[in-house]
């Protein structure tokens, strides 16, 4: 076998899927000149995002609150603090697309409310990745016979397979406009963006003694 002839190939697989995730952010904000009024208000807003994200499951995967902000806004001049601001972040992933749309309009209508996204991916074991890993061997295995045959050859061993890497592009994030609060919602439509998903491999095969007369 050590003496055996080796062909080393390189097998690559693309593939575009269908998203399974899409997440988008709500930031709640409040302001005013009295710190008490601004952080009762910024409760009462993220509350009021709470209750929608409520009423949403189980189109709603999951929901993590990512950051809270309170900080004085002061004069140029000196330290005194003419109002406050203070801000929620939540990051809101969702599963179910067709109620997608509405729930980031029923969101973006609320009072000092921003949403922003929002960006799809696949999930870390979605069978994708599995898949392509698949198609990468069967394509460096096809390479490999491709160059026995054009020997006079055949494959006769596997004598080493390594992963040079599987990725994802980055998600990306849909643009879409929203109306003021107390304004009626557009109609809002989201087309999931395919997921490129690719995968590589390196393998080295034994082939039989290559008929070059």
């Amino acid at each position: 076998m050590a003496d055996a002839p080796v062909v080393a190939v390189r097998g690559e697989a693309y593939r575009e899927v269908a998203p399974e995730l899409a997440r988008f952010s709500v930031t709640a904000t409040a302001r005013d000149r009295d710190r008490e009024t601004t952080l009762a208000r910024l409760a009462e807003r993220t509350a009021a995002v709470r209750v929608l994200l409520d009423a949403a499951e189980p189109a709603v995967d999951r929901r993590e609150t990512g950051q809270l902000r309170v900080w004085p806004e002061t004069k140029r001049s000196g330290e005194r603090v003419v109002a406050y601001h203070g801000s929620v972040t939540t990051t809101v992933t969702v599963v179910d697309f067709t109620a997608l749309g509405e729930l980031m309009l029923r969101l973006a209508d609320q009072e000092q409310v921003e949403v922003a996204g929002p960006w799809w991916s696949l999930r870390p074991d979605s069978p994708a990745y599995r898949e392509a890993r698949h198609a990468a061997i069967a394509d460096a295995l096809a390479r490999a016979r491709e160059y026995a045959e054009a020997l006079g050859a055949r494959v006769t061993a596997l004598l080493e397979l390594a992963d040079t890497g599987l990725a994802a592009a980055p998600a990306m994030m849909a643009k879409a406009g929203f109306g003021r609060a107390g304004e009626a919602a557009p109609e809002l439509e989201l087309d999931p963006q395919p997921q490129p998903v690719q995968a590589a491999v390196e393998a080295r095969f034994t082939i039989s003694e290559p008929v070059l007369g």
